[in-house]
């Protein structure tokens, strides 16, 4: 129970009589003045644009009328009953009124509905009329009450009678009027309350509070509570105190629900009127000095007294305005103030402080400010709706106060709830002392929750946490945010890695997918290679590629085996491990193998195994894959001591060779199978890349002449100077070599390959190769060349014969005439005809068949290719000629013939160049005079 001396008093109304309209003759505003003689009154909407009226009803003098006051202060009555009006309740929600009155002398009240926008005669349209008596038993109407929803209304009388009407009520037919509640004691008020769907109706007599709930048949009720009030000291509250039944006795205040009873305040003093407006408890009560009233009457005043008006705010304790007036009539809210009216027909305005004015301008809260009373001061700027910045001004100052007082605790509540408002900076930088961790911990927890930290707040609520060595509050911290994070990940990631605390701050990089920073705690920190690569393998493919090139190397060197197995996987197919999603075709994912090859730094067996699998597996594996792969076992059969296992690893680098993938990199294979003396590898890609001498110079090299024979016999055929080559070869052998040279002289003389002076040049080098060895080849050539003689002979015999004979027909074709005597054309075999066209040679044309097929007018056409052969012939040894001469003349004139020479071999005139290899090793070359010797032979023979 709150004591009604302990609460505070403010002045949060301003104060002022209502006055007339400005006269027209400039005179000064004079103070309105009603009718003498008010009883009743309420205000509510109205007929004018604004909606809203004061009704006013005067005494018996003035005959029952009901007087309407707008805001323009302009007064209007109608007759409403012949003898008088003793209720009135306007709806706020309809411009219905309902009043209760009489007609006629007696007790015989009668009730009356007037719809207010529709008019009768000028006057508000009556809609119904119908006798306010409980049963038969005649008695006075004490309280009226409708519903907002004109479903129900009722009606207090003073024999403790309550009348309920359901249904329509400005209707007759369509409503129903029945008895609610019988008592002994008079009915000083009535309340509908409704909740949602719910209707109750609170009834309260001198002696008892009842609640009636009409949304359930039979209407069951409570009793609520054993004393009760006068007439007009109950009311109903707004939302803001849940619509509690406001009782007020001359002792306490009490508050309702339908069900119970809730708190009372200790309000002593004599109650006259009880209102609610706006959150406020409004109470008129009579000054304590004053003679007391009849318990029921408890509003007729004996005399004209004082009279206190009170507007008291139950949430925040406090008096919001005091004030005493003479002889109240009622208290109305109407256009955003309280009127009051008093006896002697004048009406006092109270109006309402706006909030800033309250708050800023109120000298008792400047007063709470200046005895700290905080509290008081923060509930009253939240029941007054003061905005947020004003509201945190108060938080800062509350906070400053405790801060000051060394309540650290408190003050830091209290800063919190400055949160989004204050700097966050100037509350830090208050507790960065070690001694008040915990409370800046608190801020700091706020401030994220609150979603308005930002990397700095992270770090130092991090830092917080790490030095109270709190870890339950530390992973409270990280784990609870499932669906929002309210701080900056990464920076917490690194706090949590600087401080040690690695479980934490994988649990964080894994949680929000900072794959990165998961990986570098398992690996640099935690050192658990295993877990880390687990969870490459469960990332997508992109980033499992990117961060096997980052990590390769450090999981190869600790868990060799798994990271090979990964990256086979990772190069062929890969999945995310445990990523089941989908029941279409999976996307496929492939990485470029050859892109981890340097992964496999000092781990050949684990290169080894990965190479062979992508061949086996992607037979379009890139080149660098089979390059590495040859390298890789070209080392191993070149230090291989078993002579098994080197015989195995020489045919896999073959077969590997043989596979066809290195005719694009023909020079690189050949340089590793050269690095690694890898002989059958070197032969087979001389073989493949058709570089023949080179073949044969490897042989000499080695002294293999069996081979040197084979390779000329297998290749010779393609290139002729290995037979000269190898003749060459063996005539620098010291050895007895006249089984090879008789064998290589054999093929020379089969294919003419070179002339016998070369030869015998040649094998004048070799000691041990007597003239037996090419006494056969010299017979053979010189037989060979006598025939050749015999036949030249014979040839050129016959070109004389041929010459004098076509000398012959020359003269005679000068000297006599020609006579044609062809019968048959020589192209199409037909008789000749005239036209015909002959010629010298003895070939007669039709001339349609001689112009369909000459291409000269002056040459035969039967003739003419022959002809054209010979022609030929001439011109090109006229050119050799000319060349030839040309040639000599330059020789002779020149200053430097050496440079003539090179300049004609430069344009190609001279015959073919013969790639002579370079000689073996350790052995004695011929002279440079021998070699040019034996170099113009050969182009001397070619030459012919």
């Amino acid at each position: 129970m709150a004591a009604y001396l302990q609460w505070r008093r403010f002045v949060f109304f301003d104060r002022d009589t209502l006055k007339e309209p400005p006269a027209p003759d400039g005179a000064g505003p004079k103070p309105f003045a009603l009718p003498a003689g008010i009883t009743v009154c309420d205000s509510g909407r109205g007929s004018l644009v604004a909606g809203l009226v004061l009704f006013l009803n005067p005494d018996l003098h003035m005959e029952g009328q009901i007087w309407f006051l707008p805001r323009s202060l302009q007064l209007s009555s109608f007759q409403a009953y012949k003898l008088r009006v003793t209720h009135l309740y306007q709806l706020k929600q309809h411009s219905i009124l309902v009043s209760v009155g009489e007609d006629e002398e007696g007790i015989n009240p009668l009730v009356k509905v007037w719809n207010l926008e529709k008019r009768d005669g000028g006057n508000p349209l009556c809609t119904r009329i119908f006798p306010a008596i409980p049963g038969n038993k005649p008695t006075v109407v004490s309280c009226l009450t409708v519903h907002e929803n004109l479903n129900f209304m009722a009606i207090g009388f003073a024999d403790g009678s309550v009348v309920l009407t359901k249904g329509d009520i400005t209707r007759d037919r369509h409503s129903k009027t029945q008895i609610l509640h019988e008592g002994s004691y008079p009915v000083t008020g009535l309340a509908f309350r409704q909740s949602g769907k719910t209707t109750h109706l609170f009834v309260v007599t001198t002696e008892n509070i009842q609640s009636y709930m009409l949304s359930v048949k039979d209407y069951p009720h409570l009793e609520l509570d054993t004393h009760g009030c006068g007439l007009r000291c109950s009311s109903l509250s707004d939302p803001s105190q849940d619509l509690q039944f406001i009782v007020a006795g001359n002792e306490c205040v009490y508050l309702y629900q339908p069900d119970e009873r809730g708190p009372c305040f200790a309000f002593e003093g004599q109650k006259l009127i009880v209102h609610w407006y706006r959150g406020y408890l409004i109470i008129v009560s009579k000054d304590r000095k004053a003679s007391p009233k009849s318990e029921f009457a408890g509003n007729e005043a004996q005399n004209s007294d004082k009279q206190v008006l009170n507007i008291y705010d139950l949430c925040n304790k406090f008096i919001a305005y005091s004030s005493i007036f003479d002889d109240v009539v009622d208290v109305l809210a109407e256009w955003g103030s309280l009127y009051i009216l008093t006896r002697d027909g004048k009406i006092h305005v109270l109006q309402e402080k706006d909030t800033q004015t309250k708050l800023e301008a109120s000298q008792p809260l400047l007063m709470l400010f200046r005895k700290n009373l905080f509290e008081m001061a923060i509930n009253l700027a939240k029941s007054h709706h003061l905005d947020s910045d004003g509201l945190s001004e108060i938080f800062r100052q509350y906070g400053d106060h405790l801060y000051n007082k060394g309540n650290h605790d408190g003050a830091i509540q209290q800063y919190i709830r400055t949160i989004g408002k204050l700097e966050p900076s100037y509350v830090i930088r208050k507790f960065l002392d070690a001694q008040r961790i915990h409370n800046l911990t608190a801020y700091l927890q706020t401030l994220h929750l609150q979603s308005l930290a930002n990397a700095d707040h992270t770090t130092l609520l991090l830092n917080c946490y790490t030095k109270l060595k709190d870890s339950s509050k530390l992973e409270e911290f990280i784990k609870t945010s499932e669906s929002e994070v309210r701080f900056d990940v990464e920076t917490a990631i690194k706090v949590l890695r600087q401080a040690g605390y690695y479980s934490h701050a994988a649990y964080l990089a894994e949680k929000h997918g900072h794959h990165e920073w998961y990986l570098k705690i398992q690996l640099e920190d935690v050192k658990n290679y295993q877990e880390a690569l687990r969870y490459i393998g469960t990332l997508p493919f992109d980033q499992a590629e990117s961060n096997m090139k980052r990590y390769g190397k450090t999981l190869m060197h600790h868990v060799p085996n798994e990271t090979t197995e990964l990256l086979k996987i990772l190069c062929t197919d890969y999945q995310p491990s445990g990523d089941n999603e989908g029941s279409g075709v999976p996307e496929r994912n492939e990485a470029n193998s050859e892109e981890f090859i340097p992964v496999f730094a000092n781990n050949s067996r684990e290169l080894k195994a990965f190479l062979e699998h992508m061949i086996e597996v992607r037979a379009d594996s890139p080149q660098g894959v089979y390059d590495t792969l040859l390298e890789l076992r070209l080392q191993n059969w070149a230090h291989e001591r078993d002579e098994q296992v080197k015989e195995r690893l020489h045919d896999e680098a073959l077969t590997l060779l043989k596979s066809g993938r290195f005719k694009t990199v023909f020079d690189k294979a050949l340089v590793l199978c050269q690095m690694h003396n890898f002989k059958d590898g070197v032969l087979y890609l001389y073989e493949q890349g058709k570089l023949f001498q080179q073949i044969m110079h490897y042989h000499m090299q080695n002294e293999q002449y069996k081979k040197v024979i084979e390779v000329c016999e297998l290749y010779g055929d393609q290139e002729a100077c290995l037979w000269e080559q190898a003749l060459g070869y063996f005539a620098r052998k010291e050895e007895d070599c006249k089984e090879y040279i008789a064998a290589v002289l054999k093929h020379i003389e089969n294919k003419n390959l070179m002339p016998p002076l070369l030869v015998v040049q040649t094998l004048a080098h070799n000691s041990t190769a007597t003239l037996s060895v090419i006494k056969d080849y010299l017979v053979n050539k010189l037989q060979k060349q006598s025939r050749q003689i015999e036949q030249d002979e014979q040839r050129i015999q016959k070109y004389r014969e041929e010459t004098t004979r076509i000398r012959q027909e020359i003269e005679e074709l000068k000297a006599s005439p020609k006579i044609f005597q062809k019968t048959k054309c020589s192209i199409c075999t037909s008789a000749l005809e005239l036209p015909s066209v002959h010629f010298l040679c003895g070939h007669s044309f039709h001339q349609h068949c001689f112009e369909s097929y000459s291409e000269s007018d002056s040459e035969c056409p039967t003739c003419m290719p022959e002809n054209r052969k010979v022609m030929d012939m001439i011109r090109a040894q006229e050119q050799k000629r000319d060349l030839h001469d040309q040639f000599q003349h330059q020789l002779k004139c020149s200053n430097d013939g050496f440079s003539v020479v090179a300049d004609y071999f430069g344009r190609g005139v001279f015959n073919k160049l013969t790639l002579i290899t370079d000689l073996p090793s350790g052995k004695a070359a011929t002279t440079i005079e021998a070699g040019l010797q034996r170099e113009l032979l050969m182009h001397a023979k070619r030459s012919t």
